[in-house]
């Protein structure tokens, strides 16, 4: 079988191109509109001898090249021949360099868009890039976008918490995947790993990676006690770290605050996050989570002070000014909401969370044809966005 090089640019001139699975950056229509602007031919089925076959990323497990090729005798040797490239949806993008360029943006997903389409809180989407387990692909003014590939591995870590399995539990197996894959440093976005239950399965050509030539990596096998700083394995982690230590330095209180929220502990994290402050001072990331850790508390009175003032301590914190817009518009100000979501697209005019919230709120205050610009924007930026359809149905258009 081949596979197109990733270091090398991919040619669709006259090519004939079939996606298998479902498409995770865009729409199968628009995928296939993509594909013939280039020069290629989308075929709709296997059976006309597809040149390149692009497996979709977004639904779990992730297939490969053996699952597209199992059973289809005529496939496997075009395969064999060098005539079919199997590629997955990353592969193709990457090597078109879909994703390069500032106008391209909206091929990504901002962490609530993120969170909006996996079903969880988008506190969650930070707690996985805090440790790693997702990187984004560029940050603008502070705010994080990912890519096809981190939207796949973010699939794969949903459906470990959809099964109970928590953050350290996760954090360990992927450790054990990484000593078994020398030099591989994010398992789930390098290697083909299955999800199965709690179970973690390193997938290699026909068969699953066990003892004796096939690894089985089992969450069930084993439990953890309460997660304790002992435990913590993240990136600043504090040793010894006690929610009655003292003499803990700003980054210490800050990584041990991040410990208390994935524990669920809310509001021992906001005083560790308050602690933090004191101990190092004025910060507009610490500001910012403490602003967001608050409003998950449902006190929006609190956030939204401290969200202005991570504003004050960094005006080009876009993502700030953004849930500044929010919790204003959620607490009855609107007027003030539409100041502070044109402040942020001041600083990130192409940040499709904001135009989307902008154009609900003007649509609240009856000001329907600026509400109806920005949901166009929005559209343009992220046509492929959970929040999407929303926009097509208030501004009456189809798919």
């Amino acid at each position: 079988m081949t596979a197109a090089n990733q270091d090398d640019s991919l040619s669709l001139a006259g090519r004939r191109v079939a996606f298998v699975g479902k498409l995770a950056g865009m729409s199968r229509r628009e995928a296939q509109q993509f594909i013939r602007q280039r020069g290629g031919l989308p075929i709709e089925r296997l059976e006309d001898a597809p040149q390149i076959v692009v497996l979709g990323e977004a639904e779990l497990p992730l297939g490969d090249a053996t699952d597209v090729l199992a059973g289809n005798e005529t496939l496997r040797r075009s395969a064999e021949q060098g005539q079919l490239s199997v590629i997955t949806e990353t592969q193709l993008w990457q090597q078109l360099g879909f994703v390069e360029g500032e106008r391209n943006i909206h091929r990504l997903y901002t962490p609530a868009m993120l969170a909006d389409l996996l079903g969880v809180e988008v506190a969650v989407i930070r707690r996985w890039q805090r440790r790693g387990l997702i990187v984004p692909a560029r940050e603008v003014r502070r705010l994080a976008y990912f890519d096809f590939q981190e939207v796949a591995t973010a699939r794969r870590l949903a459906e470990l918490v959809a099964a109970g399995v928590s953050p350290v539990q996760i954090e360990k197996k992927l450790s054990a995947l990484r000593r078994l894959a020398p030099g591989v440093e994010r398992p789930l976005a390098q290697l083909s790993v299955i999800v199965e239950g709690k179970q973690l399965l390193l997938r290699q050509g026909d068969g699953l990676i066990e003892p004796g030539g096939q690894w089985r990596f089992d969450f069930e096998a084993h439990t953890f006690d309460r997660v304790n700083a002992s435990a913590w394995v993240g990136p600043e982690s504090p040793a010894d770290v006690s929610p009655e230590a003292p003499l803990l330095n700003a980054q210490e209180m800050r990584a041990w605050a991040a410990q208390l929220d994935d524990e669920g502990r809310l509001d021992q994290a906001a005083e560790a996050y308050r602690t933090a402050l004191v101990a190092g001072g004025p910060d507009a990331e610490i500001s910012f989570l403490l602003a967001e850790l608050l409003y998950r508390l449902g006190d929006l009175t609190a956030a939204r002070e401290r969200y202005y003032m991570a504003i004050e301590l960094d005006e080009d914190y876009v993502e700030a000014r953004a849930n500044l817009g929010c919790v204003l518009a959620e607490t009855g100000q609107p007027e003030l909401a539409v100041a502070a979501f044109e402040g942020a697209l001041a600083y990130h005019g192409d940040y499709p969370d904001v135009h989307y919230h902008l154009a609900r709120t003007l649509d609240e205050l009856g000001r329907r044809e600026e509400a109806e610009l920005h949901w166009r924007i929005f559209l343009e930026l992220a046509c492929d966005s959970p929040w999407a359809t929303a926009a097509r149905e208030r501004l009456g258009v189809d798919d």
